[in-house]
């Protein structure tokens, strides 16, 4: 099967509030020619996700309050890439913030588009390894949240439960 792309003829700003949502009009050829005049596409700032381990072995998390699922829901330290930021950067920044723990080693597990179609906003996952304590949480925002450490396993039994509510900490 030959796989092509689709081409975009024209995109069109329909709403935005920057610097968090923009939401355009694309105008787009199919691979057979066919012409889509409105495929909409959303656009959210690029966000990181980090999974702490620290050197007993334990995971480091979040319980907080997220207004998205509007509940307390186990998170991971994380935030948006800032502009011209790496991710690596971004993530060990929001660890030190959030939780007041530095990383060793940072683990690339990949960077993915959250909606298949209409594109949402790309996160990238790492794991942290060697975390260690070396100042106090600053998150500096409105959020508050609960530190708190659970064994992997925990955490895989907590998958499918109300425990976790957003699809990005789950897949992290």
């Amino acid at each position: 099967m030959t796989r092509r792309h689709w081409k975009t003829l024209e995109e069109t700003t329909v709403f935005e509030a920057a610097p968090y949502l923009r939401i355009s009009r694309e105008v787009v050829e199919l691979p057979g020619g066919q012409v889509v005049d409105d495929f909409y596409q959303v656009h959210l700032r690029p966000f990181v996700a980090v999974v702490p381990m620290t050197p007993d072995g334990r995971v480091l998390i979040l319980e907080q309050y997220k207004h998205g699922p509007r509940k307390v829901s186990i998170t991971f330290p994380g935030g948006f890439v800032d502009p011209g930021e790496e991710a690596e950067t971004a993530g060990r920044r929001e660890l030190m913030e959030e939780t007041g723990y530095r990383a060793g080693a940072m683990i690339p597990l990949g960077s993915y588009v959250d909606n298949g179609n209409q594109r949402g906003c790309e996160g990238s996952y790492f794991l942290a390894l060697e975390c260690e304590k070396v100042a106090e949480a600053d998150p500096g925002d409105l959020e508050e949240m609960e530190v708190s450490f659970a064994r992997p396993e925990t955490l895989d039994a907590a998958l499918g439960t109300e425990r976790f509510a957003i699809t990005h900490m789950a897949a992290a």
